[in-house]
């Protein structure tokens, strides 16, 4: 272990996706010496397939949206299993974050009066997703990157130094979190070329490792999609809650094999797509729960009048 390289940091982030990226962000605010790591190249993340847009109650679309409404979707939607601050966090928090993207440099797709354009999209009752065509992922990633980059360039307008305050490691991987006296110290990878171990020392670890999709065969995950954060959080004695709780896309590419696996954006749905059996029949109509019954279309016309006067149809 004499070989081991060694890197001395405040905070080290694990992932470089979007919720990575906005960690590095606020750190660095704080004055914190801050360290990410990507397993692959910086700004590959999966956060990219985040096609459809970011739920958000600005009420551009229908006025009568707002963060109460959003929270309640949210809690029904997840049959009340939600962790309810944070889903009341995110209801109330969703627009200022959204505005927040627009001063980094996000190009959302806007209305005719000129405002952020929102979208209808599956469990909400008003269209609420902020969107930039069918990428907004792939755009939030490139505006959460420029703005290190930014930041980067102003550390080095200040200071000489385009690290001073945040440093990318690209192509590491992250395989234990480091504790003495049942405290983070850091944690240990290699890197993915050559192998060399890295140590990082800092007494703050954020894991932004993303989700376990590579574990099933059809996935619209990358390959990075291998739960490493879950196994670093387990192995260093963090309990993990609601495994069974995997969130699976409605639709995407099954067939041929050479599209297994691409995602079919759910905002199709949104602007009126409908899913039909092999026979050709709608047939979500069989699944609504009996407590939602009289809050959902109960035949096809009254569904697809849905999409041209949502307050006075279900």
């Amino acid at each position: 272990m004499s070989e081991v390289e060694r890197h001395d940091f405040d905070v080290v982030i694990v992932g470089a996706g979007g919720a990575g990226l906005r960690a590095a962000i606020e750190a660095r605010a704080n004055g914190l010496r801050t360290a990410i790591i990507c397993k692959s190249l910086f700004g590959k993340a999966h956060t990219v397939m985040a096609e459809g847009g970011i739920a958000a109650s600005m009420g551009n679309v229908n006025s009568n949206d707002n963060w109460k409404v959003h929270f309640r979707d949210t809690m029904r939607g997840g049959k009340f299993q939600n962790h309810w601050r944070m889903a009341e966090l995110h209801a109330k928090e969703s627009p200022d974050r959204v505005w927040e993207l627009e001063t980094y440099g996000a190009l959302f797709d806007r209305t005719k009066d000129g405002k952020i354009s929102q979208r209808n999209f599956g469990g909400h009752e008003y269209p609420r997703l902020a969107h930039v065509g069918d990428r907004t992922g792939l755009e939030l990633i490139r505006t959460l990157q420029q703005k290190i980059v930014s930041l980067q360039q102003e550390d080095f307008k200040e200071s000489g130094d385009y690290e001073k305050r945040i440093k990318v490691f690209a192509e590491l991987t992250i395989t234990e979190i480091l504790k003495t006296d049942n405290k983070v110290t850091g944690v240990l990878g290699y890197w993915r070329e050559s192998g060399k171990f890295v140590m990082f020392q800092a007494p703050a670890v954020v894991l932004a490792t993303g989700g376990i999709g590579k574990s099933f065969k059809v996935t619209s995950n990358s390959w990075e999609g291998t739960g490493d954060g879950h196994a670093l959080a387990l192995k260093a004695g963090g309990n993990l809650m609601h495994m069974e709780f995997v969130q699976f896309h409605p639709t995407g590419m099954v067939w041929p094999p050479s599209v297994k696996g691409i995602l079919v954006t759910e905002s199709v749905r949104g602007d009126g797509g409908v899913l039909k059996n092999s026979e050709g029949k709608r047939f979500m109509f069989n699944y609504i729960p009996a407590v939602f019954k009289d809050k959902y279309a109960e035949t096809e016309e009254e569904a697809d009048r849905w999409y041209e006067n949502p307050d006075s149809n279900r």
